[in-house]
């Protein structure tokens, strides 16, 4: 962790939006300062919806009990403003 990680772990989370899989895909779609990408620990701020991409192979019920589910977002944060990561997400889920 100290060569790749030498100031510790990065912020990863994981949060669910009311409208399920459509509103997830959507808010994805709509934001503009966070990249699209699947990889974590990035300096750049990412966002993907896993129901979507990297778990759509899988049954409803198994992303469920993988933790990616139909409205699960994750976000992986990067070095920008966390106010410019938040006006992103603000207008994101405001469109």
């Amino acid at each position: 962790m100290k060569k790749y990680s030498p100031k510790g772990a990065g912020a990863v989370f994981t949060f669910g939006v009311k409208g399920g899989y459509e509103a997830g895909v959507k808010l994805v779609g709509k934001v503009e300062l966070l990249s699209h990408l699947a990889n974590v620990g990035d300096t750049r701020s990412l966002i993907i919806h896993p129901s979507s991409t990297t778990h759509r192979q899988l049954t409803e019920d198994q992303q469920k009990a993988a933790g990616a589910g139909p409205d699960v977002v994750r976000l992986s944060v990067g070095i920008e403003d966390p106010a410019d990561i938040i006006a992103d997400l603000d207008q994101a889920l405001g469109a």
